[in-house]
């Protein structure tokens, strides 16, 4: 590493580091205000708190780290700026690309400690949120399972009712299974008090079982009462049966994948939540990158004179990335543009726009400046 990359990277990292735990620190003072009355009347432990705010750490650290990133890039060339350190590295034949490219390594260094978070903790963080709060004000542990569920394979041609499924502990209770023939016709139907799941051998066991033939019409015929049934070659798994109604925004990037690969023959409008998470989980990191295109061209200004403009607009650009992020977000969602477009839109505009930011600042050109009508 060149002298001059180390004295960039040094100019920006005490301010990243400060921005950075500015930012954990005002997000844990406003949350622990928040709910600090919730902590005090349920007797939160000190152990269950630990949980619940390591928990939220790696959601925090991805939503913290593209803004961080720009506050501190937007100081340091500012800085660098205005004692004319810049003026004077151009001087010496080094190009404004070439002071960048330790900046945007770092960025690619951050995107990939975003993209390790985001691929299956930080989706977790939001619901354990949720969970951990409602333990605490309850003040006992919520048992997690999916209540009153009904699961239609549309492959297999089942469909199932289930009072109870604790997905952790491969069981169910209170089951009626019905399986249709090619026509829709109901040709068997199960019932049973409890059912088990065991992952090694893929196989259900039915308790204190009844099973039931149905001729044409869906009317029972015979059936057989027994203490344990067990069926092998059934494609549904505790896990598939749970995620129908599994909140896409909770979901880490493999558990997207089963449940895109378990209900590919959902409806395309059931399964584009699912499709748009999936891709925004890879889009997201790329905003670390984004930032240091955004930022180093509206930091690093020949005059003192177009400081506070250039990071006023820095950070106009970035706010604006958010906006279109989260409005492409909500389209891919509801069905209304591709997966992909709602994942990737907005960092795909705003590196180009940073490409071309970058390319006028570092060939000299004046910036393009806007202006409104009436000024």
């Amino acid at each position: 590493m060149k002298i001059l990359d180390r004295y960039v990277i040094s100019k920006f990292a005490m301010p990243f580091i400060y921005c950075f735990m500015g930012f954990l620190a005002i997000w844990f003072i406003f949350d622990l205000a928040d709910n600090l009355q919730d902590f005090m009347t349920g007797k939160a432990t000190f152990r269950l708190l630990k949980e619940y705010y390591f928990s939220q750490f790696p959601e925090i650290v991805v939503m913290s780290l593209p803004i961080a990133t720009l506050l501190a890039l937007l100081y340091s060339l500012t800085a660098m700026s205005r004692s004319n350190e810049i003026i004077s590295m151009l001087g010496a034949g080094v190009s404004v690309f070439r002071v960048v490219l330790p900046l945007l390594l770092i960025g690619v260094v951050l995107a990939g400690v975003s993209a390790y978070l985001n691929y299956q903790e930080a989706p977790h963080a939001a619901a354990t949120r949720k969970q951990i709060l409602a333990e605490i004000k309850q003040g006992k542990v919520r048992e997690k399972g999916v209540s009153g569920h009904l699961f239609r394979n549309r492959e297999d041609g089942r469909t199932w009712y289930l009072r109870k499924l604790w997905v952790s502990k491969q069981k169910m209770n209170n089951v009626i299974i019905l399986q249709q023939d090619d026509q829709l016709r109901i040709r068997e139907k199960w019932y049973a008090d409890g059912m088990t799941f065991d992952p090694a051998t893929k196989t259900w066991v039915l308790h204190e079982a009844f099973h039931a033939v149905c001729d044409e019409f869906g009317n029972e015929i015979s059936g057989i009462r027994q203490q344990e049934i067990r069926i092998d070659g059934w494609s549904e798994t505790p896990w598939r049966i749970s995620s129908s109604v599994m909140n896409p925004d909770y979901l880490s990037v493999p558990e997207l994948h089963d449940y895109l690969e378990n209900n590919h023959d959902f409806p395309a409008a059931r399964l584009a939540p699912y499709r748009t998470h999936l891709y925004y989980r890879w889009a997201l990191p790329s905003f670390c990158i984004v930032v240091v295109l955004l930022a180093a061209p509206m930091g690093i200004v020949y005059s003192r004179r177009g400081i506070l403009g250039g990071v006023a607009v820095a950070v106009a650009l970035f706010f604006a990335m958010v906006f279109l992020s989260s409005l492409a977000l909500a389209f891919g969602k509801g069905g209304r543009i591709s997966p992909l477009v709602a994942g990737w839109l907005s960092p795909f505009i705003f590196f180009w726009v940073g490409c071309c930011l970058l390319w006028f600042r570092s060939t000299g050109r004046d910036l393009p400046k806007f202006k409104l009508p009436w000024a």
